[in-house]
């Protein structure tokens, strides 16, 4: 004995853009705080004294092509 079984159609999904835009501004400014920490937290640029945030961050520089040395 056969069975008829119906396909479901997709339903398209539909992205709020107003209730995700403000997650999106905040991951793209974390991002760039990040990147200014990996990548110019030294010499002109430094807002801390001393060399902690850049033996902190000494790994990712490296990883993402920085000069440091």
């Amino acid at each position: 004995m056969t069975h008829a079984v119906a396909n479901p159609t997709p339903i398209p999904l539909s992205i709020p853009i107003r209730q995700t835009l403000p997650y999106a501004i905040f991951v793209g400014v974390l991002s760039l705080l990040a990147m200014y920490f990996v990548g110019a937290e030294q010499g002109a640029l430094a807002i801390f004294e001393g060399t902690s945030v850049h033996e902190l961050v000494h790994d990712a520089r490296h990883l993402l092509g920085f000069p440091c040395h």
